[in-house]
């Protein structure tokens, strides 16, 4: 492993050569070390010894988040546990929690990683990072902080909560470069307005490096406009690292994969089948070097595609694109498959509209009904009635002819929907046994 910046721009076919050996070396050491995995490749016919080519691992079988609930809490691990020296799990809010844990090396690797983004963010050693993703079991606080460090920057772990003394420390320490969700950081943008500042003056940052969750070229302009800095989005997750296995450069276009770490495939997510680059589907991914919770063919259920050609950064490692959903976050109207981004897609086309919205899911007559409640932009007169109403159903037209399904849509109040310091919570499922 370097931290050199070297290994950002290092030929494609070295960078494949470096991923054949990981993969090997990965696909033996579960074999060997995890019985989960002895127990599926034998199940599936996979000989981990067959694999010459990054072609050859599409026989292994995959690992789904059900496999790691199920070998819940360290029946993953492929160390033993004295060599661990931290463990993160995922929320588990909707069953048992995903472990990930890691050697002294893995977190080098992951402080390396997030660190790709403060350089691709033309940081380093003159920055301050402000960081208020959450500290704890959830892995962004601290794989931000180990980035930061590793980048050499002034790391302020702030983690999430008491949002007027976030504002504080922004202005009195000349934070430079934000770490939060977006959401957080749009709503860190509002108070401070409603504080009476401005923040795109009264703040020095020119760079937010957000995760977490998905947000839409609209939302990215409105914080851009608000706080005068460039967003660049990072991606990650519990069971293959956290934050840094993706992040965006300067150029916006795609989010630059860290390719010595990780083997990424796009799959057709009902077959199976890997899909060429430039293709629409499921991002499967493999870890080619991490010690404590190595994963094979990992289907994170995340939808993006590998986009073709290079950055024009100059940088040689493939990128995803921003995430077009999540096949278990995929809303079925009355049989229509949508994802909350394609609403979003409609609603940056209506000036009137703002950001922030939600997805109300309830039943009436034993039919599921959906409702989209979205904010009005400020500045937008709420009390004109007929006005509000033309626009609703304006709103519901456009859903109708870019979904093929229609939905109810109700405009609300400037700041009325809940804001969160931590993942914005988008879809509300109201339907009877879901409340």
């Amino acid at each position: 492993m370097t931290s050199s910046k070297d290994i950002l721009t290092l030929p494609h076919d070295q960078l494949e050569s470096i991923q054949l050996e990981g993969v090997k070396q990965t696909v033996a050491k579960c074999y060997e070390n995890i019985p989960f995995y002895r127990d599926s490749f034998d199940a599936a016919g996979f000989d981990p010894r067959s694999v010459q080519t990054l072609d050859d691992l599409a026989r292994a079988p995959f690992t789904t988040k059900q496999d790691l609930r199920d070998n819940y809490p360290y029946g993953m691990l492929a160390v033993p546990l004295k060599d661990v020296r931290e463990i993160h799990m995922s929320s588990g809010t909707t069953g048992v929690a995903t472990v990930g844990a890691y050697t002294d090396r893995d977190l080098e690797i992951w402080g390396d990683c997030f660190a790709r983004g403060v350089f691709y963010a033309n940081g380093g050693e003159n920055d301050v990072m402000h960081v208020c993703y959450g500290y704890g079991l959830f892995t962004g606080g601290l794989g931000a902080h180990y980035g930061g460090v590793a980048a050499g920057c002034t790391t302020i772990p702030m983690s999430a909560g008491n949002t007027e003394r976030q504002i504080r420390v922004l202005r009195e320490m000349g934070s430079t470069i934000l770490c939060c969700t977006p959401s957080y950081a749009m709503h860190i943008a509002d108070t401070a307005i409603a504080m009476g500042l401005d923040p795109a003056k009264d703040f020095h940052l020119r760079a937010g490096i957000h995760g977490a969750e998905a947000f839409s070229d609209n939302f990215r302009a409105d914080l851009e406009k608000k706080l005068d800095y460039k967003v660049l989005d990072v991606y990650g997750l519990t069971e293959t690292m956290g934050p840094g296995v993706a992040v965006e450069c300067w150029e916006q276009n795609g989010l630059h994969l860290a390719e010595d770490h990780f083997f990424a495939e796009i799959i057709d997510p009902e077959t199976g089948k890997r899909l060429p680059d430039g293709e629409w589907g499921e991002l499967v991914i493999t870890t080619i070097d991490r010690e404590a919770s190595p994963v094979v063919r990992y289907r994170t259920r995340d939808i993006t595609r590998i986009i073709p050609g290079q950055c024009a950064c100059g940088r040689t490692h493939r990128r995803i694109d921003r995430l077009h959903g999540r096949t278990d976050d995929m809303l079925i109207i009355r049989g229509v498959n949508v994802f909350p981004s394609q609403i979003e897609d409609v609603m940056k086309t209506v000036p009137e509209l703002a950001s922030w919205y939600q997805v109300e899911l309830t039943t009436v007559s034993h039919l599921d009904r959906v409702t989209l409640k979205v904010e009005l932009e400020q500045g937008f007169d709420f009390d004109e009635i007929a006005a509000i109403e033309r626009l609703q159903r304006s709103v519901e037209a456009k859903m109708k002819t870019a979904l093929s399904v229609g939905l109810k849509v109700k405009i609300v109040e400037p700041k009325s929907i809940p804001r969160s310091e931590g993942k914005a919570k988008r879809v509300i499922d109201l339907r009877k046994g879901n409340e």
